[in-house]
C-alpha cells in the first residue's frame, strides 16, 4: 500500500471515532423519573413552571442561583437548581425545557429554554 492510502485509512478511523463519542455524549429528552434513574446522565426535562411554589433568587447570595419547582409532562414535581441568574419574564413562560443532571433531591440544571406565549393569536394582535 502507499503512504496515502494508509494516511486516509488513518483520517477516516479517526473521523470514524469522533463521530461515535460525540453521540455517545449527546443527551435526550426525558422526565424527572428518568433522571432520577440515571443521576451520571444529562438530560432535557420538559415541564411547567410551578406558581404555586416559592422562587427563590437572591443575586447579592449568590447571583448564579435560581430555586424552582417545576412539574414534568408525566406530573412528577422537583425542586429545580438553576446555575444561571433568573431569565427575563420567567414567570410568563408556557413551558421550560431544563439540561442538567439530577443530584440528590433536586435537578441541576445548566441551562434553561423558555417558550413563552406568543404575542400574535391568529395573526392578530393580543391586548395587553
Amino acid at each position: 500500500m502507499k503512504k496515502i492510502h494508509i494516511l486516509g485509512i488513518i483520517v477516516i478511523a479517526i473521523a470514524i471515532g469522533v463521530i461515535f463519542i460525540s453521540l455517545k455524549n449527546t443527551s435526550t429528552y426525558a422526565d424527572f423519573t428518568e433522571a432520577i434513574a440515571n443521576p451520571d446522565q444529562e438530560f432535557h426535562v420538559v415541564g411547567k413552571l410551578n406558581k404555586n411554589q416559592p422562587q427563590i433568587y437572591d443575586p447579592k447570595v449568590n447571583a448564579d442561583e435560581f430555586r424552582f419547582t417545576m412539574i414534568d409532562n408525566k406530573g412528577v414535581e422537583k425542586q429545580v437548581v438553576l446555575h444561571k441568574s433568573k431569565p427575563q419574564d420567567f414567570e410568563k413562560s408556557e413551558q421550560i425545557v431544563l439540561i442538567g443532571k439530577m443530584q440528590g433531591d433536586n435537578f441541576h440544571a445548566n441551562e434553561i429554554l423558555m417558550k413563552c406565549p406568543s404575542k400574535y393569536n391568529d395573526g392578530k394582535p393580543q391586548i395587553n
